[in-house]
């Protein structure tokens, strides 16, 4: 193989004649836990707070507390999700996040909120993909993306208050940790305005299953915030005494170093590989060791002079004494040197 780098709801179908009071319904109902989590906007002019926990292009599932409501999207105009942002804990000491009671949305609607956390990794010798992890500007991207590098440029899109994406380009990157092992680097984002980024969330406790749609944001030949989608095809393909996630989700170079999320918006792994000629055959460093990298950063920290860091350059001997170089070992005479 020619590897590459890189029933239980309760359903309430909402009908015109009963959507103009349902506000009034949930707003007695409704814990004050819930009453900030999403906001879904009828096109009957009924607004619900609750939160999302399942969406899909037909219909959306909206937990208000004494009940689960269940609509159809032909019925929804706008959703306001923050896609449970207010549980994510930001572990500072290992510069990754977790979250908990993530919605599942599909790949579009995550992609709208994720998009800005995945980073396009630029090296002169070529570029890879990467996502932010925290909000200090710590991301991870492949080992191979940035090896023997150090001139590193990451291309972020920045938020805009009217819905839009700023694409900067930012040239303050510290490479901060390599293990070619594994295949990940680790590396440290400056905000240009001095601002936090946004991050994606790590996925905590591994639930992998085959079948599980996944998708994927990246660069893949440098089109940027490229999103492609596909289900996973088995949880443990093992190379070289690793295991990875394989997915059919396309992998293509330039995606190295990029995310691969479930539909909770979870990282669930770092795209890394695919097999030449194969269709439909990507692969992901897992989640666990993403997390296991970032906790021993300090073993793989990067440092120019250490040979098993990111640079692998190594000197020419020195020859000791001027004009022709000894006797060759089969015992031939080594030929004249020319001035």
């Amino acid at each position: 193989m020619d590897l590459y780098s890189t029933n239980s709801l309760m359903k309430l179908t909402p009908h015109a004649f009963v959507v103009a009071g349902i506000s009034a319904l949930l707003a007695a109902s409704m814990p004050s836990s819930l009453a900030a989590a999403d906001t879904i906007k009828l096109k009957g002019g009924a607004t619900i707070d609750g939160a999302v926990i399942k969406r899909t292009d037909r219909r959306i599932w909206i937990d208000v507390g004494a009940t689960v409501l269940d609509f159809s999207m032909d019925d929804v105009d706008t959703v306001d999700s923050t896609n449970a942002a207010a549980n994510v804990e930001t572990k500072l000491d290992t510069l990754f996040s977790t979250a908990a009671g993530l919605a599942d949305l599909p790949p579009r609607e995550q992609a709208r909120i994720l998009g800005p956390a995945v980073i396009k990794v630029s090296t002169p010798g070529g570029l890879g993909s990467g996502v932010i992890l925290s909000r200090d500007g710590y991301a991870i991207t492949n080992a191979h993306v940035v090896q023997g590098e150090t001139n590193l440029r990451a291309t972020v899109w920045f938020a805009q208050a009217d819905g839009t994406l700023k694409r900067t380009d930012i040239d303050d990157v510290e490479l901060v940790a390599v293990n070619n092992h594994i295949d990940l680097a680790l590396v440290k984002l400056k905000h240009p305005e001095g601002k936090d980024f946004l991050f994606a969330p790590v996925q905590d406790a591994e639930k992998l299953e085959t079948g599980q749609s996944v998708f994927a944001i990246g660069s893949p030949l440098g089109l940027e915030r490229t999103l492609t989608q596909g289900v996973i095809s088995t949880t443990q393909r093992s190379f070289d005494g690793l295991t990875y996630i394989q997915t059919d989700t396309p992998i293509n170079p330039g995606n190295s170093g990029g995310p691969l999320f479930n539909t909770k918006g979870e990282v669930i792994g770092i795209t890394n590989m695919g097999i030449r000629g194969g269709e439909a055959l990507g692969f992901a460093i897992p989640a666990r060791y993403v997390k296991d990298f970032i906790r021993n950063r300090e073993s793989f920290a990067y440092d120019k002079n250490n040979p098993n860091s990111g640079h692998n350059y190594q000197k020419p001997p020195t020859r000791t004494k001027d004009g022709a170089p000894p006797t060759l070992k089969d015992g031939s005479a080594a030929p004249a040197l020319k001035s």
